[in-house]
């Protein structure tokens, strides 16, 4: 596969995306509507490879990034064109940029309505839903059900049993993205019979904050788990993305004045990314859209 592309009067190549100044990249997500900022990129760049398609004097046209997790999974997000670009096939040649790095690794995305199609003629299935819940907190909620268990914040000592816990329920080991995520994070745990039965993370991104992941057994752990970082966020943007857009832990991100402003729809190619199971750790809350 070629590393260049030819539209109509000029030609894009291929850079790396650590090569890339990142004020460009930032105006590439403002031109489509997305709310990261610099600091957003930064992260993303440490937490995963990229490309980004240049023209001769060096203006960005489009973007993809993919975050692989061991040899046989990764996840793609930041898959950018620019508005001048997006009807002349850039989004399909980027894509096949990523398949040749990816190389055979089983793959999942969260695809924006106007990118869904696309996806599906690249062999990507629907997967599921992803809910965008957000809005100011104007006053935390408190939740409802008696806690089952104990929280506190996260330790040294938990955080192996936070990667142990996640891989069950994500379906693969991140370690090494949950160890970058905890580096700007306040990471509360849930603790019963001596044992880590759930986490959740709360950090700044884009407009204001992200809940996310939260990982639980049930509605209720994960209630509490997300209650006790909006209790901290009054009079301040937060946002959660959830793939629960019924039952109670939807109803209590409603009932906390969150709305959802947008969905993303969870896609795969390769072996199937979702396995959930009755009473075993659950992804409530997404780390990021391209992160999963």
């Amino acid at each position: 596969m070629g590393r260049s592309v030819r539209l109509k009067s000029f030609e894009l190549v291929a850079r790396d995306i650590r090569d890339v100044d990142v004020k460009l990249l930032h105006a590439l997500s403002i031109a489509v509507g997305w709310p990261h900022r610099p600091k957003d990129w930064d992260f993303l760049r440490r937490a995963g490879q990229g490309i980004v398609v240049v023209d001769g004097i060096g203006r960005v046209f489009g973007s993809a990034m993919w975050f692989p997790h061991g040899r046989e999974f990764a996840t793609i997000g930041l898959v950018l064109t620019s508005p001048r670009t997006q009807a002349q096939g850039t989004g399909r040649w980027l894509m096949e940029q990523v398949f040749e790095r990816c190389e055979d690794r089983n793959l999942a995305l969260n695809s924006t309505d106007a990118a869904y199609h696309l996806y599906l003629s690249l062999g990507f299935t629907k997967e599921a839903v992803v809910y965008q819940w957000q809005g100011e907190i104007v006053s935390p909620l408190p939740p409802t059900s008696v806690l089952d268990g104990e929280l506190r914040s996260a330790s040294a000592e938990t955080l192996n049993e936070i990667a142990a816990l996640d891989e069950r329920a994500f379906g693969t080991s991140r370690r090494e993205l949950l160890a970058l995520l905890s580096e700007g994070a306040s990471i509360c745990v849930l603790r019963r019979d001596g044992k880590t039965v759930g986490y959740s993370m709360k950090r700044e991104f884009g407009r204001g904050h992200v809940i996310g992941p939260i990982v639980a057994s049930n509605d209720y752990d994960a209630i509490h788990l997300t209650a006790v970082h909006l209790k901290d966020l009054t009079g301040r943007f937060a946002r959660v993305d959830t793939r629960e857009q019924t039952g109670l832990f939807a109803d209590y991100l409603q009932q906390s004045r969150l709305a959802i402003s947008e969905t993303v729809t969870t896609m795969s190619k390769g072996r199937r990314f979702l396995n959930r199971k009755e009473n075993e750790p659950w992804v409530y809350g997404l780390a990021a859209h391209a992160l999963s």
